[in-house]
Formats: C-alpha cells, sequence, structure tokens
C-alpha cells in the first residue's frame, strides 16, 4: 500500500470521525445504551477496515463513513422527538429490588440470576442484599443502588462512635439451595441453621429464595412467596 495513499485515508478518516462524534453525540463513546454500543463497534470497523483494503478509495471512506453518521444523527433526532422511538432504542431501566424485595420476575425477563445480581452490588460497593432498598438495571448493564436509611454513608465521625470491625456478609442460601461450605466456614452446622430459620417461622430451606449472614446483624432472608 502506497504510504501517501494511507496518510490520506488515516487524515480524512480522523476528521469525519471527529466530525460525526460531535454531531451525532459524545454518548457514542460512553455507550449509554446497547444500540450505541453497537454503533459505534460498527462506524470504527468501517473506518478500520477501509483503510487496509487497497480496493476501497478515499470516496467510499467518505461515504460510508457520511452515511453511517446521518443514520446516527437521524436515530439520535427521533429519539428526542418521540419518546415511544426513545424506549424502543434506548430501553427503560429495570427495577431487579423494590422496596428491599428481590423480583425475581424481572431478573427473569433480564435473563440474571441471583449471582449476577449480587456480583453486580459488590461492584457497586454494596456487599448485601439487605441493604438495598431499591435496584434499577441500567440499559447499558449497569446498576444503581438506592440503600436505605440505615446503611445510606456516613463516617464513624459523623456519629461519634467507636470504630467497629467490618464484615462480609456469606450467602448461606441461594435458589433454595444450602451452601454447605459457606456455611462451614463460619464454624456453623445443619442443626444451627435449622435452628435460625425456625425462628423466622421457616421450617423448610427449600423455600428460600435468598438468605444472608452478617455477623452482629444476624440472618437476612427472602423466600420465593415474597415475589413470584
Amino acid at each position: 500500500m502506497d504510504i501517501r495513499f494511507l496518510s490520506q485515508e488515516l487524515v480524512i478518516g480522523f476528521f469525519f470521525l471527529f466530525i460525526i462524534i460531535n454531531i451525532v453525540g459524545r454518548k457514542i463513546i460512553n455507550q449509554i445504551t446497547p444500540f450505541t454500543f453497537i454503533a459505534s463497534i460498527v462506524l470504527s470497523e468501517i473506518l478500520g477496515n477501509a483503510l487496509y483494503d487497497d480496493k476501497v478509495g478515499t470516496f467510499y471512506i467518505i461515504y460510508s463513513m457520511t452515511l453511517w453518521g446521518g443514520l446516527l444523527f437521524i436515530v439520535e433526532l427521533m429519539g428526542r422527538k418521540s419518546l415511544l422511538f426513545r424506549g424502543l432504542i434506548q430501553g427503560k431501566p429495570s427495577a431487579l429490588i423494590q422496596n428491599g424485595i428481590v423480583n425475581r420476575n424481572e431478573l427473569r425477563k433480564c435473563r440474571m440470576n441471583i449471582n449476577q445480581l449480587q456480583s453486580l452490588l459488590r461492584q457497586s460497593e454494596t456487599f448485601s442484599i439487605r441493604e438495598v432498598a431499591y435496584c434499577y438495571l441500567e440499559p447499558n448493564g449497569s446498576i444503581s443502588v438506592l440503600k436505605k436509611p440505615k446503611y445510606q454513608k456516613t463516617t464513624q465521625e459523623d456519629l461519634n462512635l467507636a470504630e467497629k470491625t467490618a464484615h462480609v456478609p456469606v450467602t448461606l442460601i441461594r435458589d433454595g439451595q444450602v451452601l454447605w461450605n459457606e456455611l462451614g466456614d463460619l464454624g456453623y452446622n445443619k442443626t444451627w441453621l435449622n435452628e435460625q430459620l425456625k425462628e423466622k417461622n421457616i421450617t423448610d430451606y427449600k423455600d428460600v429464595f435468598i438468605a444472608e449472614w452478617l455477623e452482629g446483624d444476624g440472618l437476612f432472608l427472602q423466600l420465593y412467596e415474597n415475589n413470584t
């Protein structure tokens, strides 16, 4: 490939990419929705593949990027003008936890399980479901968490309290199955677990959707009957 021809295509591609991003909107870089994520990938592929294909001239680079950028602009414009179209393209947040209760229907719709929800919560510095009042899965796959008032951030200095040892909550029951290894790591056994469940008027652990143990705060659980 001629170095002068490649340089010309690179310069033109660079400036067209700069123009498209500024016209369409910088949110295409943030990939706010699945659509903008795919659109940004296709845009980069159009430019990348064209640069190293000898059969693709400068005109075709300009034409393809202009056409794709124009389509993106039209979609963004329609999204601002029409709420219905915006909902189809951008989607809407899904309430995974409402009033402290895990919404299993929404989990199924989002093709998620309780393990994945717990992982996302930990990435948001929330280590126990008991702390969450509301949790929304955003269109870009991230989550937004509103904690219960007593778990919202304060410092020991604010309350003039003595510093306490931090404990990590441990999941003991998930999807009606006891996690025996985790139970053993805590130094407890089946008898202890049955006693804890009995205090909550639960006779069968298979009725429990999720159960967490936190030292100093006891057992937090949700039954299947709370949300079907």
